[in-house]
């Protein structure tokens, strides 16, 4: 997904809180872990949608020739 301006946007979900949203690819990283340090102790309790994160990982290891 892109927002309207064409910037990649990464879904992020915290079970535990019960929110969902959606961050440009660039922010994924700071904004997980400000939302983990800030409500959960610095515990990686909101992720990235684990569906997701295995895909772009598939991506990324066919990009470097590694599939």
């Amino acid at each position: 997904m892109t927002d309207d301006g064409g910037t990649p946007e990464v879904p992020i979900s915290c079970p535990e809180c019960g929110s969902e949203s959606r961050v440009p690819l660039a922010e994924v990283g700071d904004v997980l872990q400000r939302h983990n340090d800030r409500r959960h102790g610095g515990e990686e309790v909101a992720r990235v949608d684990p569906a997701i994160a295995d895909h772009l990982a598939d991506m990324v290891a066919e990009d470097l020739g590694l599939l």
